[in-house]
């Protein structure tokens, strides 16, 4: 199926790596240009010769710390025209309450939490002048099924669901559609670091990580891979999906039920 993706600018935040890199290159695939964004400016100049190399697609870049509102704001000004945002960039670390200081606790939710929420009120605005847009934002599990050892990503991610479920259900008024994806653990470093925050929290040893991981009884036999994940972003922002908006998708294969 076409997608009707052709040609839509669609700007990504984390795109240098992971599920961010993923997406910007599930877009690009579908001729789609993407725009990555992230703090490494060497980072995101290697995914996007990545990016070229595959598809042929030139891929924009822009490098600033997102967890400021100067370069979200130098963002959307630079690329005021996205059809299509997809907030990614964030790593909330894992831990017990006991186990991160406050200036952890906002520096992690200067990124992910306020980090959307501005990115949303920029773009949103923008795409409402238009009477067109999509905004994806990819949360987490770990706001729906909530760890203590992952409670600073428990109450981000809540938030960030009712957040999009909020804003989803106002912005079909005017023609802009808003809605999230929740993956499960996905295979990718900051996996692997989240892991060995609570492997340090159980254990008080993060080398034993990978005793937390028993892919045996995940579904499928195995973590989920990024591209799964940018993938299903593509896909739903397709415009033959129109009447998608104000939900968050829970992509974890089935395993809170499990």
């Amino acid at each position: 199926m076409d997608l009707g993706l052709e040609g839509k600018r669609v700007l990504v935040t984390g795109g240098s790596r992971g599920i961010g890199f993923e997406t910007a290159l599930a877009f690009a695939r579908e001729g789609a240009l993407p725009i990555l964004a992230s703090r490494d400016a060497t980072a995101l100049e290697s995914a996007a010769a990545r990016i070229a190399e595959e598809t042929g697609i030139t891929a924009t870049v822009f490098a600033g710390d997102l967890s400021q509102d100067g370069p979200r704001q130098d963002l959307a000004n630079a690329h005021s025209t996205a059809d299509i945002l997809v907030n990614n960039a964030g790593a909330i670390p894992g831990g017990g309450l006991a186990d991160i200081s406050m200036d952890r606790w906002q520096e992690a939710w200067a990124l992910k939490v306020f980090g959307y929420i501005h990115l949303c009120q920029l773009y949103a605005a923008r795409m409402k002048q238009r009477g067109a847009g999509v905004i994806v934002n990819i949360i987490g599990m770990g706001g729906r099924a909530v760890r203590p050892d992952y409670i600073c990503g428990a109450a981000g991610n809540a938030a960030l669901i009712g957040f999009t479920n909020a804003l989803g259900a106002e912005t079909p008024a005017y023609g802009v559609r808003v809605f999230g994806i929740n993956p499960s653990p996905t295979l990718t470093d900051r996996v692997v670091g989240l892991y060995k925050s609570r492997a340090a929290s159980k254990f008080g040893d993060e080398s034993r990580w990978q005793e937390l991981l028993d892919e045996s009884t995940m579904p499928f036999g195995r973590l989920k891979r990024p591209a799964e994940v940018g993938a299903l972003a593509a896909m739903l922002c397709a415009p033959q999906v129109q009447y998608l908006s104000g939900t968050v998708i829970d992509m974890d294969g089935g395993g809170q039920w499990g």
